[in-house]
């Protein structure tokens, strides 16, 4: 009866998990399979667990919960290892191992139908009707210089501190989170979140700034994560972009697109200005390889002494951070969007280019 009953417990923790990751594996070609999962599954099931943790404003769940699982996965292996060093417990150390592998698989297994199923289920441009078109370098050169005179304008309408930075309160900015994507989604109802929540401030924003990320969706809870440490002239962007996986924007050159749209909209300026701020440094990296007095002559007209402090002082931020360590960290993230069938990795980011110019064109 014991060994019926040890059976059955390592059954379920390493063969249930595996078969549903094969499943996920069968099924993900089916685009109309994996919309219907998002659609009626996945995406009630992550705003209801976001409602849930919203009563914690104040601190991300989604990082509370990952720290606990590090820490008893390091104490967890420790003991094993100790024990099969004193006591030569190899039984133990290998039950032991196993388990931790079972937890792998159903991390795994979760990450497959909770959040990796929307990279197969239709995507924002599908839903939305907005398909990009060929462009010319002088339409993306009327795109950027357009942002430029936007980002310059609001530029002079968000507070600052003694040294000309962007200085607006964080938690209000956190606060209006949940009501900016309200003009938007009269434009595209696919965005449309009946109960929408406030992002969580990550706590250990400095190791996501060495990470080289500026927030993170949390499937398991639902929550938005966004880092604080970074120059705060893009949270309120930042915030907007990981609310649009919040609304199953899957893809980060759509999320990316969805949060400038969102925060330009918004009719709030300190949202406003963030927007064409991320928008234009999408724009300008595009812009500046293949037309360099382009670029040159658009920064010299348009760009404020606020505009140029707030630009400065990001580009700044990130080279000191810049190490192995972050690159590192891009290089397993970019593994894991193409793992996805996010062909570009990485560089999908850049094609949100594409989208600002449909749209703004």
């Amino acid at each position: 009866m014991k060994n019926k009953i040890t059976w059955i417990k390592w059954g379920t923790g390493l063969a249930l998990p595996l078969a549903l990751v094969g499943l996920f594996e069968l099924l993900k070609g089916d685009q109309a399979r994996m919309g219907w999962w998002v659609d009626h599954v996945m995406a009630p099931m992550e705003q209801f667990l976001a409602r849930i943790w919203s009563v914690f404003p104040a601190f991300s769940v989604a990082e509370v919960l990952t720290a606990l699982a590090l820490m008893v996965g390091v104490v967890w292996l420790i003991r094993a290892v100790v024990l099969l060093i004193r006591k030569r417990e190899g039984r133990i150390f290998a039950k032991r191992l196993l388990a931790m592998l079972g937890a792998v698989l159903w991390i795994w297994c979760a990450m497959d139908w909770m959040w990796n199923a929307a990279y197969y289920a239709p995507s924002f441009a599908q839903r939305s009707g907005l398909e990009t078109q060929p462009y010319s370098v002088e339409t993306l050169e009327q795109v950027t210089a357009l942002f430029a005179e936007k980002a310059a304008k609001y530029s002079t309408q968000v507070q600052r501190d003694e040294n000309g930075l962007f200085a607006e309160d964080t938690a209000a900015i956190f606060e209006k989170g949940p009501e900016i994507y309200e003009n938007l989604m009269q434009e595209f109802p696919c965005l449309e979140l009946e109960h929408p929540t406030r992002a969580k401030p990550i706590f250990f924003s400095r190791l996501q700034s060495w990470l080289g990320f500026t927030g993170v969706y949390f499937p398991f809870t639902g929550e938005a994560n966004v880092n604080v440490d970074a120059p705060s002239c893009l949270l309120p962007a930042t915030i907007a972009h990981e609310m649009a996986h919040q609304r199953m924007v899957a893809a980060e050159q759509e999320a990316n697109f969805v949060g400038i749209a969102a925060s330009v909209t918004s009719g709030d300026p300190v949202y406003v200005y963030s927007g064409y701020l991320m928008g234009l440094i999408q724009l300008c990296n595009a812009l500046y390889p293949v037309d360099p007095e382009g670029w040159s002559a658009i920064v010299e007209q348009y760009f404020t002494p606020e505009l140029a402090s707030d630009w400065n002082d990001n580009n700044a931020y990130w080279a000191e951070l810049s190490s192995p360590v972050e690159d590192a960290a891009e290089q397993v993230y970019d593994s894991f969007l193409k793992g996805n069938d996010q062909e570009l990795g990485m560089r999908s980011y850049g094609a949100c280019v594409d989208l600002l110019v449909t749209y703004f064109s």
